[in-house]
């Protein structure tokens, strides 16, 4: 093989495999992203300004079990603001990569709510838990891809998550996660289709504090 000729094809190489592993490190680097905007204290308090049908709500997201090396556990935390040591909500997801098609939030309760409340403000809590211990909350995974606006976008997969809360049959959650902000939308449908809880002309919005 001609000496110019076998430097230009190992150059090529050496290029590809760089191409591959750029590729291959890319997920991982969203996949942080995601987790580091998803983190936080948030608070949907300026919209609650604006429009009163929207409640004033505290939304904490810790990071739990970080020595889990390669997994992303979050706690979950959502109450009133003038009922924050009571909340309504207590979630644990566990982020992850979704292959080729984005990401995914696979969506736990816990065993024992009550003994969790505040957890994110001391995640300590959960050094006596452990994942095998959270329930699976089949159907309620959230799937999200990259948005051409830079943020995370996507949704449940439609009348998948069961619910029965107020009538409910199952639950329909979209979401969009920003730098500055986490924008949900949870809404409750009966059998025959009828929204019977959730907010009806747009989601809940969480600006991180």
């Amino acid at each position: 093989m001609h000496k110019s000729l076998f430097v230009i094809l190992f150059c090529l190489g050496l290029l590809s495999g760089n191409t591959a592993a750029q590729t291959q490190a890319e997920p991982e680097s969203e996949l942080k992203t995601l987790v580091q905007w998803m983190t936080g204290d948030f608070s949907s308090a300026a919209q609650h300004l604006r429009d009163t049908s929207y409640f004033d709500i505290h939304l904490h997201i810790a990071r739990i079990w970080t020595a889990d090396t390669g997994n992303y556990w979050l706690y979950v935390e959502q109450a009133t603001a003038a009922t924050q040591d009571k909340p309504y909500r207590q979630r644990v997801y566990q982020v992850e990569s979704d292959g080729a098609n984005g990401f995914k939030s696979i969506v736990y309760t816990l065993p024992d709510p009550a003994a969790c409340i505040g957890a994110y403000k001391n995640t300590a809590i959960f050094d006596n838990m452990k994942p095998a211990d959270l329930i699976l909350r089949e159907g309620c995974t959230v799937y999200l891809t990259r948005q051409e606006s830079g943020a995370f976008g996507g949704s449940t997969k439609p009348n998948t998550c069961e619910s029965n809360l107020r009538g409910a049959k199952y639950a329909n959650s979209t979401v969009t996660v920003s730098a500055e902000m986490l924008q949900s939308w949870d809404q409750g449908f009966n059998e025959k289709g009828e929204q019977v809880w959730g907010a009806t002309t747009g989601g809940y919005e969480f600006i991180k504090q």
